[in-house]
């Protein structure tokens, strides 16, 4: 009986690797983005070992994500236009190419601070397109949509998954190889998921052709994105917590080296173990079965973080830092997760490409402006007065949107209804939504 149980439990929440082009997906991107953390574990190491400078550290992250606030509204347009399937295999293959470029650049010993910026820069050109087509892109993969929020969980879970070897892998082949040999298989990891996609049998692609030019495409779905209540609170509460929250990661090496006096050693472990919380986040959203309640477990995960975020820059021992990172791990990946799946589930299919990339642009896209706004306040008070400074942020912004519930929740409830999400004549005793 016990047996039985934990097979269903595991079917629940893994039930969206029955699909074989997810199932090709999940195991590629796998690989891929072990090598993604490995890299960008090296690139911050590198960096802050040239020259021990937190603004630096900010000017890189800025570089690599400041692409993705300017241009993916404008990718989502053409996301929504054109084969979302060939769009990431050209910027699997591009990633792959400015990876192999960087390898060969550290083992050369001819690697200059500029052209890490330079790079970085690249990068985030080509994440720009790439993040809202792969957020996109599930919906094509999944053929049932009921299983839509289990994919996007068992991303995130992947995402984490990766989160929590790669940045171990990373902080032990710099200790003893080199930052060269991480960007190095970074670049080779790209091989299995570029397979993985070119091994997918898409059905061909229907959506009708638009005569509008991209300007008009963009103004549409701002207009979509920021009219409708729900939308708007969701992504402006990402956005938050995306600039004050998440630049802790941009100050990282400073607290390994210089507060929990470690190294590249010690930097690899306390991500590793911000990835244990995400992982465990990831896998508790993936056995749920619907996006009911997503709403009030979004205000409850950004107060986690923000608790997290603030307990971390109180510590100076090593130890008790790496019990904190998996709470605050839970907290980021909880609250952004539970947004794409409630984004995901509302949003009308003709848009659902703009939709992702205003969610890259408050998920990704404002993380180079808090990563500038965070090398720099560091730089005047300290990393660890401005990371506490990032969880009360956090905090503030899960508590306005708490009061907003109840309006959002009559919003959303009529598109649940549409989509047999709730029952057309639900007892009224139950008031049970996405957003409740």
């Amino acid at each position: 009986m016990i047996r039985d149980k934990d097979q269903r439990g595991a079917m629940t929440i893994f039930r969206a690797l029955a699909h074989r082009n997810y199932r090709l997906f999940f195991s590629g991107q796998s690989i891929s983005l072990v090598g993604t953390w490995m890299q960008q574990i090296a690139t911050s190491w590198l960096i802050f070992d040239l020259t021990h400078s937190a603004f630096l550290l900010g000017i890189v992250t800025f570089a690599s994500r400041i692409p993705t606030f300017l241009l993916a509204s404008f990718a989502g347009v053409l996301v929504d236009r054109w084969n979302r399937h060939r769009i990431l295999v050209v910027t699997q293959i591009l990633s792959m190419i400015q990876a192999l470029v960087l390898a060969f650049l550290v083992l050369s010993g001819r690697i200059e601070v500029w052209q890490i910026i330079g790079l970085s820069l690249i990068l985030g050109l080509i994440n720009a397109l790439d993040i809202p087509a792969r957020q996109a892109f599930v919906i094509d993969m999944v053929e049932t949509k009921e299983d839509l929020g289990n994919a996007i969980a068992l991303n995130s879970s992947m995402v984490n998954g990766a989160r929590l070897i790669g940045p171990s892998i990373a902080g032990l082949l710099i200790a003893t190889l080199g930052e060269g040999v991480c960007f190095l298989l970074n670049g080779l990891s790209f091989i299995p998921v570029i397979a993985s996609l070119l091994a997918m049998k898409i059905r061909p692609d229907v959506r009708t052709q638009r005569t509008t030019n991209v300007l008009q495409g963009l103004k549409e779905g701002v207009h979509y994105a920021f009219g409708f209540p729900p939308i708007r609170a969701v992504l402006l509460l990402l956005a938050l917590v995306s600039f004050m929250g998440m630049p802790y990661t941009v100050l990282m090496p400073i607290f390994a080296e210089q507060i929990l006096h470690g190294g590249p050693q010690a930097l690899g472990f306390l991500m590793a173990a911000t990835g244990v919380g995400a992982l465990a986040g990831a896998m508790f959203l993936a056995s749920r079965k619907n996006v009911l309640g997503l709403g009030r477990i979004i205000v409850f995960a950004s107060s986690v973080f923000g608790l997290g975020l603030i307990s971390f820059s109180l510590s100076r021992v090593f130890w008790l830092s790496m019990v904190l990172m998996p709470i605050t791990g839970f907290g980021m990946m909880v609250q952004m997760t539970s947004s794409n799946t409630i984004l995901q589930t509302i949003v009308e299919e003709d848009k659902r490409g703009r939709i992702m990339s205003f969610y890259t642009m408050a998920f990704m896209g404002m993380v180079p402006f808090g990563g500038l706004f965070a090398g720099s306040v560091a730089h005047r008070i300290g990393a660890p007065a401005t990371v506490a400074i990032g969880g009360i942020a956090c905090i503030v912004g899960a508590i306005a949107f708490a009061r907003k519930l109840p309006s959002l929740r009559k919003l959303v409830r009529p598109i649940y209804i549409e989509k047999g999400i709730i029952p057309r004549a639900p007892n009224p005793a139950d008031t049970a939504d996405g957003l409740h």
